[in-house]
Formats: structure tokens, sequence, C-alpha cells
């Protein structure tokens, strides 16, 4: 099996135990930015990967997600921000930069303007981590948002915070999702997958400051407690999230922003 991994610190929780206890057999790891894992999921080269969430609109015919799994937020989360030389309702017209590493952060960055700020910058699609050195704003996400640099904007939005602020809703950030062609040849496989997830969470409650420490190796350059910004995550897919991104891709696609969603597709374990 070939699994795809975020390689965000966000997303480390769910490989410790796979990482650090016990590898799992004829599993083949893959890291990579959200958006190299959407494209290998696209083109059938990973069987189960966390993905954006934003990336299920072109997957949905081929794939299915996991319905207790994902990367998400109820308000503030530390890690994607929009950065800004103005205030944000003053962006209308001014250039920014959006990160090439995601896609749901993008989508839910356009909603937030166009729906609540009536605002259109100028949107560049720029690398994955754009500056305010090139541009009048910038959407940084994961481990890029979170530096001394990005600490420094004159202004600093979260994008979690605002989504609460506008809908009351909690973000979901990344998905799980399996191939219906891995589904049906290897179930026991996706299922040690799960249980090595699942083992990873209960190590986030019961052994936090050994996996905040072997977190800390992996990811030095990330510029916060790391136990606290643990603490904003949430990893558990309930009905709320689920029923949240619903909600956003309902918004998505009524302002053109991704393809209609009509119905979620969750595997059956």
């Amino acid at each position: 099996m070939k699994l795809g991994r975020i390689d965000y610190l966000n997303c480390y929780p769910f490989y410790y135990h796979m990482l650090n206890k016990q590898q799992l057999k004829g599993v083949t790891l893959c890291a990579g930015l959200p958006s190299a894992l959407n494209i290998m999921m696209g083109e059938k080269r990973l069987d189960l990967s966390p993905v954006s969430a934003a990336a299920y609109a072109d997957l949905q015919d081929e794939a299915l997600l996991l319905p207790d799994f994902c990367i998400s937020s109820t308000g503030l989360v530390k890690s994607v921000v929009l950065l800004s030389r103005f205030p944000i309702e003053e962006l209308g017209g001014k250039s920014l930069g959006l990160t090439s590493a995601s896609r749901t952060s993008v989508v839910l960055l356009k909603i937030i303007l166009k729906k609540f700020y009536n605002c259109e910058p100028v949107y560049r699609t720029a690398g994955v981590r754009p500056g305010l050195g090139d541009y009048e704003a910038a959407l940084l996400i994961g481990d890029d948002a979170m530096t001394g640099e990005a600490d420094a904007a004159p202004y600093r939005y979260d994008l979690g915070e605002m989504w609460l602020q506008h809908t009351g809703r909690p973000v979901v950030f990344a998905v799980f999702a399996v191939s219906k062609t891995a589904a049906a040849a290897d179930p026991e496989g996706i299922r040690a997958v799960t249980d090595s997830y699942r083992a990873s969470l209960r190590c986030l409650s019961g052994e936090r400051q050994e996996l905040a420490a072997a977190a800390a190796l992996d990811y030095p350059q990330v510029n916060c407690d790391i136990n606290s910004y643990l603490d904003t995550l949430r990893y558990d897919f309930t009905e709320e999230r689920k029923d949240s991104l619903r909600y956003y891709f309902k918004t998505a696609g009524e302002l053109g922003l991704l393809k209609e969603v009509k119905q979620i597709g969750f595997l059956e374990l």
C-alpha cells in the first residue's frame, strides 16, 4: 500500500505510532505538501492519504473518505493565516499571494473575502511561502505560517478564527481519502492504517510530552509551543465537522470556487 503523509506538524500526530513505535508491513510512506498529495491521489499513485478538504471535490468519483479522521479547528488554528500590509477591508484591488501548498485554505480565504467583506483582491498564485516583500498580502499555511517572519506582519488574520466569527462553524482543513480501488482490494491494509491512526491519537492523549518532543525534532523550524498548537487542533470527524464541511462545499460551489459536491462518500469500516 502507498500511504501519503502531509509533511506538516499538524498531521504528525496521526503518524507518531507508525514512525516511532510500530511500522506497518507492506506500507510505503510518501511524505509531501498537501498539494502534492492531492495530485498523487488524483493520479492514483497513492492508495490512502490525507488531502486538502477542497481536493475531495475533484476526487469524489474515485475516492471515499475515512469517516473518523480529519484535521480541523474550531476557531483559532495558528497555522492558516493571512498576512497583510493593510486592514482586511482595504484589500480590494491589492495584490494577494496565494500559497501553492494547499487548496482548502485558498478557497476558504476567497469565500471569506467575497462573502463577508465584498472584497476582490488581485490573486496571484505564488510559491509555497509567499511574502509581503512581493505582495501586499499573502496567505500562508502549515509550518510556514508559524515563523518569526510571519509574526512580524503589520496585520495578521487567523482564518480558523475568522470562519468561526462569520459562520459559527469549525473548519475542516484536511480529510483522509481512500481510493475506491484500494478499498475494495485491500480492506485489511486499510484497517491496519486506521488502527495505527487510532493508536497514534491515543498517544496524543496519553503520551503528549513524548509525542511533542519527537515532533520538535522533526519540525525544528516551527516557531511555536507545540503543546499549545496541538491543543488548537481537532482530529475526530464529528457530525458537526461533517456538516461544516458540507456547508463549505455548498458555499464554494455557489461562488464557483469548487465543483459541486452533492454528497460526501464515506468508507464503511
